[in-house]
């Protein structure tokens, strides 16, 4: 793994700053930090692949181990990412509540599927 700088806050994170599993093996590329910045919270990254593998996966804030520079990583593997998905049925979301990883993955889904 590249030399990946000093550690910063998720409010300097960088569209593009490259997202490494707990291997060092590469993941893909933050595509959106998904934050309440008004709490001062953050929920994760969503994290786009590397062409043309998969489709964007959700890193839960309890999945990054830490933030730098030129990197983000991982305390697990890529492959443990969740899959931010439009059919989650209204009782599993509901069941959820206020969990956080289901949170984020609502707000994951909530970006990826706005018009631009």
């Amino acid at each position: 793994m590249e030399d990946l700088g000093a550690k910063v806050s998720y409010l300097a994170l960088a569209v593009g700053t490259r997202v490494y599993d707990v291997d060092s093996a590469p993941v893909g590329v933050v595509e959106h930090v998904i934050a309440d910045e008004q709490a001062d919270i953050l929920h994760g990254v969503i994290v786009a692949p590397p062409k043309p593998y998969r489709s964007h996966r959700f890193a839960h804030r309890e999945q990054i181990a830490d933030l730098y520079e030129r990197g983000v990583v991982l305390s697990v593997p890529g492959a443990e990412l969740h899959e931010p998905r439009e059919d989650t049925p209204a009782r599993e979301v509901e069941a959820a509540g206020d969990d956080p990883v289901q949170v984020g993955l609502r707000r994951a889904w909530e970006w990826l599927s706005r018009p631009r």
